[in-house]
């Protein structure tokens, strides 16, 4: 039970049960006070789907003996791609051309150091991708393995971005210059929410009189994770006068992130706590001097609060010498297998 997983399909079976006497019945009839019969049922049998390709169970035998079994299906792997055009959002494109939720979560996990997913798509913006999936033989997808290359073409601006495990062992996307598209720090370190108000000078909702607000706040709904935006030491947590519940974390010498009006901690973040980025530190809330539930979020360089959504995040990892030329190559061989791939409308059904 401990290996059990949510949304994992368990089928359990009953029915009558064979050569069982019940007052006086066989095949698990119970005679009622009113004389009607009262059916018996008897557990027959139990399966679970332990993966994508392996199903396990028990059932009960002719002599009431249970035995157990494994069924596994073959699976083949088939690189499959997709694009479209966007009009509302990326989720709604991709949905709309079949392409797996997880598939659209490891591009928005890739695009959103670059991208603002609520204020940087417009009409007609486009999206590319190119994913291995796992196909029963039927040739029904069954489920994503991992994402090869990705595009978003942006206001006219082409952004590709490609996967590469690079000499330390590590899996990375790149952009074409050999570049990781991964940053030190995230811009928005809270899924799904509404930046409700920019840096910069402002009428304060509560006091009343324009101030310099320091930071960008993001609206959501109470208790939504707040993911640390780098890698990091957590500096201070704890209550900090108007700011509520607050987390300060150090990520180097020259950076520092700010977290305010949370409505609660995630178990073990305190001061001397090492995070790592995306790793949720809290939740959503109101504490503090807050007129409703959202995260004001502050980028510190140098003990000095900048504009989070136009500091120039400090990149993450460049290809040089052999291996940038052992990745170009790479890509190369991806743009040639992209080209002589069908394109495909409606992938699948199954998510």
């Amino acid at each position: 039970p401990r290996r059990l997983k949510a949304g994992q399909q368990v089928t359990l079976t009953f029915g009558p049960q064979k050569n069982r006497k019940i007052n006086g019945n066989h095949n698990g009839h119970i005679n009622s006070a009113n004389g009607n019969d009262a059916y018996d049922p008897a557990f027959q049998s139990l399966s679970l789907q332990a993966s994508v390709d392996r199903k396990v169970g028990v059932k009960r035998g002719e002599n009431g003996e249970f035995s157990s079994y494994e069924i596994k299906r073959e699976l083949k792997k088939k690189m499959v791609r997709a694009g479209g055009a966007i009009h509302t959002s990326l989720a709604q494109a991709t949905i709309a051309q079949g392409v797996p939720n997880g598939v659209l979560a490891e591009m928005v996990g890739a695009f959103s150091y670059d991208v603002d997913f609520q204020r940087d798509i417009q009409d007609n913006d486009t999206f590319e991708v190119m994913f291995e999936g796992l196909y029963d033989d039927k040739n029904q997808f069954v489920r994503n393995v991992r994402v090869a290359f990705a595009s978003l073409t942006l206001s006219g601006v082409r952004m590709p971005i490609y996967r590469y495990r690079n000499s330390n062992n590590m899996t990375e996307f790149y952009n074409e210059k050999g570049e990781s598209v991964q940053k030190a720090l995230l811009r928005t370190p809270v899924d799904g929410a509404r930046l409700s108000s920019r840096y910069g000078k402002r009428r304060h909702p509560i006091l009343g009189y324009t101030r310099m607000h320091r930071g960008v706040d993001f609206a959501a709904h109470k208790g939504t994770p707040i993911k640390a935006a780098g890698n990091g030491v957590i500096a201070q947590a704890g209550r900090n006068g108007a700011y509520g519940h607050y987390v300060k974390i150090r990520h180097n010498s020259e950076y520092a992130t700010a977290y305010a009006h949370l409505s609660r901690y995630k178990k073990g973040i305190h001061s001397g706590t090492r995070v790592k980025q995306g790793e949720i530190i809290g939740y959503v809330g109101s504490t503090g001097r807050s007129t409703g539930p959202h995260l004001h979020f502050e980028v510190i360089r140098h003990g000095r609060m900048i504009n989070p959504l136009s500091v120039k995040l400090p990149s993450g990892t460049k290809l040089a010498g052999k291996e940038l030329k052992k990745f170009l190559a790479l890509v190369d061989d991806v743009k040639r297998q992209y080209a002589q791939l069908p394109e495909t409308t409606k992938l699948a059904s199954h998510q």
